[in-house]
This record gives C-alpha cells, structure tokens and sequence, in this order.
C-alpha cells in the first residue's frame, strides 16, 4: 500500500506541476482582456465616427481621426514585434518608427481602416496570448530606456487607453456619442 500511495503522491505533483506550467502567467491573460476591452470600444466607435469627420483633427500638426485609429495599429503591430513576434508581410508593417506618419497616413478610408485596426488587435491577441514568464522576464531596450517586456507592456496598456480617450473626444467634438454611452430611452 505504501508504494500505491508514493506512486499516486508523484502521479498527482507530475499532475499539478504540468497544470502550473500550463497556464498564461496573469499579466498575459489581464493584457489581453485590455485588448479586448479596447478593441471593442474602439471598433464600435470607429464604426459610430462618419466617413466625413475621419479627416478631422483638432489643429493642424496633431493625428486626425483616422490617423488616431491606424496608430492603434502601428502600436499593436510593435508590440507584436518587440515581445519577439512576427507581423505577417501583408499588413505592410515595417518596423521603422521613421516609416511611422507615412503608416498612420495612408488611407483615410473608414472601411479600410476598421479592417486595419481590427486585424491588428486579432494579431496583438494572438502573439501576447503566447508569451511565457521566462518572455516577460525578457530585457529590451525602447527608445532609449531598458525594461523588461513585462514592463513594456504596461506601458502600452497605458498607452492604448491614452488613444482610447483620444478616440472618444475627438468622436464628441464631432457630434459622435460613444455608442456605449447613449442612455437606453
């Protein structure tokens, strides 16, 4: 009985041992219910916002609408690259930070934009979704300051709120109300 019992105890530790390394590490699961979150909130407003007003921008010299929505792009295909992964060659992505406003300014097309942006955040998903503790651990240096990726993507989530809230101001001045906020009448 006592060889059954040590037998069972390294089955069930091989068991629970397999399970915890199985798992996402936390940050990995909450980042990307983040991206879904704003994924969500900005497609729908991204939808909300009229063709006409995506040329819109407070003044000149600042991101109009559409440029706002295809940097959200651009932010998601970097962290894919910079976490280690790859950006398919059809989106056109290059990470270049020069080849940064020529990326942000090349469609003014809703259709073509949304499209953009939500492949983006499909992407993002994917490739975060498989990052390990070891990967977040990783150290990398971006624009000058070394972090580990863990700390990276803090930042990002940062970040993707701050266009986010961008997103969602630059919509009210143009007569837009966030479709998530409108009153059930």
């Amino acid at each position: 009985m006592k060889s059954t019992n040590k037998i069972l105890f390294v089955f069930l530790m091989l068991l629970f041992t397999i399970s915890a390394l199985a798992q996402k590490p936390v940050l990995v699961e909450e980042f990307v219910g983040q991206i879904v979150y704003v994924q969500g909130k900005v497609l729908k407003l991204a939808e909300a916002v009229p063709q006409s007003s995506y040329e819109w921008r407070p003044e000149e010299g600042v991101r109009s609408v559409s440029e706002v929505y295809l940097h959200f792009a651009f932010a998601n295909y970097m962290t894919v690259t910079i976490t280690g992964g790859t950006v398919p060659k059809e989106t056109g992505f290059e990470m270049d930070f020069n080849k940064s406003h020529a990326w942000d300014t090349q469609t003014i097309d809703k259709t073509e934009i949304i499209e953009k942006v939500n492949e983006s955040f499909e992407i993002l998903k994917e490739r975060i979704g498989m990052l390990t503790e070891e990967d977040l651990n990783r150290e990398i240096e971006f624009f000058g300051t070394k972090m580990t990726i863990r700390n990276f993507m803090i930042s990002m989530i940062g970040h993707t709120h701050e266009h986010l809230g961008q997103s969602i101001a630059y919509a009210r001045i143009n007569g837009v109300t966030p479709p998530w906020s409108k009153s059930e009448g």
